[in-house]
């Protein structure tokens, strides 16, 4: 029998973090659905943006062009959510937690201390 490694962190490590394995769930939920409501945004945005631009022959243009330009401006929205954004997800993150009675997590500083 395989072994299979938990994806969600222990119950003990949670515990220590005030969190419930419950919330623990939820905001990864909350995170994923605001982080897809951006790429979704980002998308739109995108698709108007490149309605006048055409691709110069031989590899432009005709029908293909038109069909796969869709999923090419999906792919471009959800890369750049991934990698951080616009902001958008991280305020509608925020409001959905509210929403849910949750507090939003503490930011945890990555500086470098003083004198290193």
């Amino acid at each position: 029998m395989a072994s299979f490694s938990a994806a969600a962190p222990p119950v003990d490590v949670l515990l220590a973090q005030g969190q419930t394995p419950a919330s623990a769930a939820t905001r990864s939920r909350i995170k994923d659905s605001a982080q897809a409501f951006e790429a979704s945004f980002l998308s739109v945005m995108m698709a108007q943006m490149f309605q006048g631009v055409d691709a110069e022959a031989p590899f432009g243009g005709g029908e293909g062009e038109q069909m796969f330009k869709s999923f090419y401006t999906d792919a471009i929205a959800k890369q750049v959510s991934k990698s951080g954004g616009i902001g958008l997800a991280s305020s509608v993150e925020r409001e959905m937690l509210k929403l849910q009675g949750l507090q939003e997590a503490p930011v945890q500083s990555q500086e470098a201390p003083h004198g290193a």
